[in-house]
C-alpha cells in the first residue's frame, strides 16, 4: 500500500503496479448541493485522478485516482486547498486509519462480501501493525488560510455542528432584521409603523448599522462559498446568492454614503434570514438519509480485549494488528476478522451475513469482526484489520453506492452548473430591459434582477437524486441488499424478467430426503433406523441427507458394525442382526435383492429428477429414498413476489430437464431452460435481452413484450459470471464466489431470494422518487422565473420580492429533501432472516416502517 507523506512532508514511495484505485473522501463543509461542483472541478483537473462523484448529502466524495500518478495525501490536500475539511477516508475512524491508501475497487468489491462469507485470510507469522497510527490533526501549513484563522464556513464541523451553525447563522440574521424591516419603507407603507429612528439618526444610516452583523456574521458562508467556487473555476449557489445579497447591500451602501436615496438593506438582510432559514430547515432532513452507514459504522466496537503476555489489555480497535490474540467475552463483539484458536461458543453473526441463527464456532473456524459473540469465551487470532475487515469493506461499498450518480443526475448537474450562468445573465437582462424599456427607477430594476438571481438557484435540482439514492442504498444496507452504484439501483426498476440460476440460489445446494417409500409389510421408521446406522458410517452427501432425515422424525439411533464401503455403489454393514446395504440399483442387484413393486415408483420418481437410494435388508429390498436438492425457504415467496411486481420468472440450470421442471413446478416459476452448458448462460440471456422465447412455459404479455427485454440474472458460482456480465442487473447471492460478486451489479448478503424482489421494489421506489424530485425542480424554476423577472407585472401586477422569492426557493429544496426521506415508508417483502435490519435498527435506536 502507498503511505501518507510523513510530517516532515516526505512523500513515501508509491505503489508500482495498480492502475486505479478508488477513495471515499470525508469531504465537510459542503452546504448546499450545488457546492458540490467546486470540488468535482477541482479534483477532476488534477494529474492522475480519473474520475470523480461527490455527494454533498453525505458529505463525501468518491474519487478513482491511479496511485502511480498521485496518492490519498495529494488528495486530501488538493480538497483541503478548495476550502473544505477532509481528514481523509471516510471510515469508520474507531477501527481504521483514514489515512491508509485504499486497495483497488475491483479488490474491494469482491471482498465486500466475501470477506464475510468466506472467512479471514490465513494469518501471517509476522506480526504486521498498522500501516499508520491514527491519524492527528492537520499541522498548520495543511490547514486553508479560512481554517487557520478559524472562519470559513463549515469546513470543519459535522453534520449536526453544521445544522448548529446554520441556525446561529440564522438567528442573528432574523434578529438583525426585524429592526430593519421596521425602520424601513415596507414598515411604513404595508405595516403602518411609525417609529422614530433612535439616535436622531438618518433611517438608511440606521438600517446599515443594523445590518453589518447579518453581512459581516450571517452572510460570509455565501461569501467565502462564492470565493471558493470562482477560484475554482465553476458556478454554484453560493455564487447567485452572493450576488444578489452583495449586490443589494453594496447598492444601498453607495447610496447612504453618497447622501441618502431609496435603499434596501431590508431586502438584503430578510433575503438572506430566509436563505438561511430554509437551508437549515434542509440541513436538517438531510441529515436522516445517511442513517444507514452511520449505522452500520456503529456496529464495530471501539475497544477490544487483546492478550499480552497473558494479560487482556484493553487497547482501541484501530490498534489491533494482524496476528494479536483477541479475548472475546460473552456478551461482547468481536474487533478484527479472525480464526478461532481457543474456546467453543455460539456466534450471532446477524450483523454482516444476516443469518438470523447463531452459528457455533471452534477452534479453527473463521469468525467477522462486529458479530456478537453469544455465550462462550473465545481467543481469536486477528487475521483482517482496519479498512480489510468484511464491515469496512461492506461500509465503503454501500458508499460508494450513495455516492455514484444515476444518469438523470449526471444531467441535472450539468444543467445545474448553466442554470447558476443563466440566472446571472438573466439577472444582468432583467436589470437593463427594465432600466431602458420602462420609466422604472433603478431600485426598482435591482430589485426584479436580484429576484431573478435568487429564484434561479439550482439547489433542488442537485439534491433531486443524491437524496433519493442515499435513502434508497441504505434501505437496501438494511436489508442486505447491497447496490454497487446509482446506475445499477436505477436500472433495477425497468426488469422484466429476472433468471435464476437453480443450485445455490433457489435451492441450499445440499441434498434433502424427500420420498420415502417402504415394500409391502415394511415398518418405515424401523427402515430408516438401520439405514441411518449404516450411512453415519459414510461420508457421502447423500449418506448426510438420510442421516438428517432420520434425526429430524425422531428415529432411534442403532449401532453398525462390518461397514464397508463400495465405491460407486454404496454402503454394506451389520445392524443388530440384519445385514443392511444402502445404494444403487447395481448394489441391489450385488445383494441379489429384486425390487418386485418397488421397481415402477423406483423408475417414477427418477423421471423427476430426484437421486434414489435403494435400501435391502437381509437381501429384499425394504425401502426406496428419493433425494434432491432442497428448495431454500424463500423462493416460493420470491417468485410470488416477482409475479405481483409483473416481472417473469426464468429458471436457468445446467441440470437435467426434469429436475429442473420439479424445482419449477413447486416454485411457480414459468419458464425452464434446463441442461445449459456454463458458456451457455450468456448467450441465453442475450437471447432474452433480445426478446426470445425463454422456454417451453415462457409467459407471455407485457413482461415479454416487443422489442429488447430488461433481464435481471441471479446466480452464484464462477459459471455465472458471464450471464451476470450479460444481464442488464446482475444479482449475487452472497454466498457464492468472489467472481460471481465481483461481476455483479448487486449483492445479496443473506444469499435469500426473497431479497430479490426487495431490491427491485427499492429499486422502483427510488427511480419514483428522483424522477418527482427532478419534475419538482425543473418545474419550479420554470414558472417561478418569469414571475421573478416581472414578466406579468405589468398585466396583473404580480411581483415577486427578493424575500419572497428565497423563501421559495428554500421551499423547494425543503419539499425534495423530504420526499426522498418518505421512501423509508416504502413497504418491503417480510423475511424469515432480518438479521441485518434488526442490527442496523437496533444500532440507530428505532424500528423499520412494519413491512409487508
Amino acid at each position: 500500500m502507498s503511505r501518507p507523506p510523513d510530517r516532515r512532508g516526505q512523500r513515501a514511495p508509491r505503489p508500482e503496479g495498480k492502475e486505479r484505485s478508488t477513495a471515499v473522501l470525508d469531504v465537510r463543509g459542503l452546504n448546499w448541493a450545488s457546492q458540490q461542483s467546486t470540488v468535482t472541478a477541482v479534483l477532476g483537473r488534477r494529474p492522475g485522478v480519473l474520475g470523480v462523484e461527490v455527494n454533498p448529502v453525505a458529505q463525501e466524495a468518491t474519487v478513482v485516482f491511479d496511485p502511480r500518478r498521485t496518492s490519498l495525501a495529494e488528495l486530501r490536500r488538493w480538497v483541503t486547498e478548495c476550502g473544505y475539511h477532509c481528514a481523509g477516508q471516510s471510515v469508520p475512524s474507531h477501527i481504521c486509519d483514514p489515512m491508509v491508501a485504499p486497495d483497488p475497487p475491483a479488490a474491494a468489491t469482491a471482498t465486500a462480501t466475501a470477506t464475510a462469507l468466506a472467512g479471514p485470510a490465513p494469518v501471517e507469522d509476522r506480526r504486521a501493525r498498522p500501516a499508520e497510527a491514527p491519524p492527528t490533526p492537520a499541522p498548520e501549513e495543511e490547514r486553508t488560510p479560512h481554517e487557520a484563522m478559524g472562519h470559513g464556513g463549515h469546513a470543519t464541523m459535522s453534520m449536526a455542528a453544521m445544522v448548529a451553525d446554520m441556525r446561529n447563522r440564522f438567528l442573528v440574521a432574523l434578529v438583525f432584521s426585524v429592526p430593519i424591516v421596521i425602520w424601513s419603507p415596507i414598515g411604513e407603507d404595508v405595516v403602518g409603523l411609525h417609529v422614530p429612528v433612535p439616535f436622531g439618526l438618518r433611517q438608511d444610516v440606521w438600517a446599515l448599522l443594523l445590518s453589518l452583523p447579518v453581512i459581516f456574521y450571517s452572510c460570509t458562508i455565501f461569501f467565502d462559498g462564492a470565493v471558493r467556487a470562482l477560484r475554482a473555476r465553476t458556478l454554484d449557489m453560493m455564487v447567485l446568492v452572493a450576488v444578489a445579497v452583495g449586490a443589494g447591500w453594496l447598492y444601498s451602501l453607495v447610496v447612504t454614503l453618497t447622501g441618502g436615496g431609496d435603499v434596501f438593506y431590508e431586502a438584503a438582510t430578510v433575503l438572506a434570514s430566509f436563505v438561511l432559514l430554509g437551508h437549515w430547515f434542509e440541513m436538517r432532513a438531510r441529515g436522516g438519509a445517511n442513517d444507514a452507514i452511520r449505522a452500520l459504522l456503529d456496529l464495530a466496537p471501539p475497544r477490544a480485549l487483546v492478550l499480552r503476555d497473558g494479560e487482556p489489555v484493553e487497547v482501541p480497535t484501530a490498534e489491533v494488528a494482524v496476528g494479536d490474540l483477541l479475548l472475546v467475552r460473552p456478551g461482547t463483539k468481536i474487533a478484527a476478522d479472525g480464526v478461532v484458536v481457543e474456546g467453543e461458543s455460539e456466534v450471532d453473526e446477524s450483523t454482516v451475513t444476516g443469518e438470523s441463527l447463531p452459528v457455533h464456532k471452534a477452534p479453527g473456524d473463521q469468525v467477522v469482526g462486529a458479530t456478537v459473540n453469544a455465550n462462550g469465551t473465545l481467543r481469536v487470532r486477528a487475521a483482517r484489520i482496519g479498512a480489510d475487515t468484511a464491515l469496512a469493506q461492506i461500509v465503503k461499498l454501500v458508499q460508494e453506492a450513495q455516492n455514484s450518480k444515476a444518469p438523470g443526475q449526471r444531467l441535472a448537474d450539468r444543467a445545474a452548473f448553466w442554470l447558476v450562468f443563466v440566472a446571472l445573465i438573466g439577472g444582468a437582462l432583467t436589470l437593463a430591459v427594465w432600466l431602458l424599456a420602462t420609466d422604472r427607477p433603478f431600485s426598482a430594476a435591482m430589485l426584479f434582477a436580484i429576484t431573478v438571481v435568487v429564484i434561479t438557484c439550482p439547489d433542488a435540482l442537485g439534491l433531486a437524486t443524491p437524496t433519493a439514492i442515499m435513502v434508497g442504498t441504505g434501505l437496501g444496507a438494511r436489508r442486505g441488499v447491497l447496490f454497487k452504484n446509482a446506475a445499477a439501483l436505477e436500472a433495477s426498476a425497468g426488469i422484466q424478467t429476472v433468471v435464476m440460476d437453480k443450485t445455490g440460489t433457489l435451492t441450499k445446494g445440499e441434498p434433502e430426503v424427500t420420498d420415502v417409500i417402504t415394500a409391502p409389510g415394511a415398518d418405515r421408521d424401523e427402515v430408516l433406523r438401520l439405514v441411518a446406522a449404516v450411512e453415519r458410517q459414510s461420508e457421502h452427501p447423500l449418506a448426510d441427507a438420510v442421516v438428517r432425515h432420520a434425526e429430524a422424525r425422531g428415529v432411534r439411533r442403532a449401532e453398525a458394525r462390518h461397514f464397508e464401503n463400495v465405491p460407486g455403489h454404496g454402503a454394506t454393514a451389520v445392524v443388530d442382526g440384519h445385514r443392511v446395504a444402502v445404494g444403487n440399483r447395481r448394489l441391489a442387484a450385488r445383494e441379489g435383492a429384486g425390487l418386485g413393486p418397488l421397481a415402477v415408483q423406483r423408475d417414477e420418481l427418477a423421471a423427476t429428477g430426484r437421486t434414489v437410494v435403494i435400501a435391502t435388508v437381509d437381501g429384499r429390498a425394504a425401502a426406496l429414498l428419493g433425494i434432491a436438492d432442497a428448495a431454500r425457504d424463500t423462493s416460493a415467496a420470491a417468485v410470488a413476489e416477482l409475479h405481483a411486481l409483473g416481472v417473469e420468472v426464468v429458471m436457468l440450470t445446467g441440470d437435467n430437464e426434469a429436475t429442473a421442471r420439479r424445482i419449477a413446478g413447486r416454485l411457480g416459476i414459468d419458464s425452464v431452460i434446463a441442461e445449459v452448458l456454463p458458456g451457455e448462460k450468456a448467450a441465453k440471456i442475450a437471447e432474452l435481452q433480445r426478446g426470445g422465447a425463454a422456454g417451453d412455459g415462457a409467459a407471455s404479455g407485457s413482461a415479454s413484450g416487443p422489442g429488447r427485454r430488461r433481464v435481471a440474472m441471479v446466480g452464484d458460482g464462477v459459471n455465472d459470471a458471464p450471464a451476470l456480465a450479460q444481464a442488464d442487473v446482475g444479482i449475487a447471492i452472497g454466498a457464492g464466489t468472489d467472481v460471481a460478486i465481483e461481476t455483479a451489479d448487486l449483492v445479496l448478503m443473506r444469499s435469500d431470494p426473497l431479497d430479490v424482489p426487495t431490491a427491485l421494489r427499492i429499486g422502483r421506489g427510488t427511480l419514483r422518487k428522483m424522477r418527482q424530485n427532478l419534475g419538482w425542480a425543473v418545474g419550479y424554476n420554470a414558472i417561478a422565473l418569469p414571475i421573478a423577472a416581472g414578466v406579468f407585472e405589468p398585466a396583473t401586477g404580480l411581483v415577486l420580492r427578493p424575500e419572497i422569492a428565497a423563501l421559495s426557493m428554500s421551499g423547494s429544496s425543503i419539499i425534495v429533501a423530504v420526499n426522498a426521506l418518505a421512501l423509508k415508508g416504502l413497504r418491503l417483502p417480510r423475511s424469515s432472516a432480518d438479521g441485518l435490519a434488526a442490527s442496523v435498527e437496533a444500532a440507530q435506536g428505532r424500528r423499520l416502517p412494519e413491512a409487508g
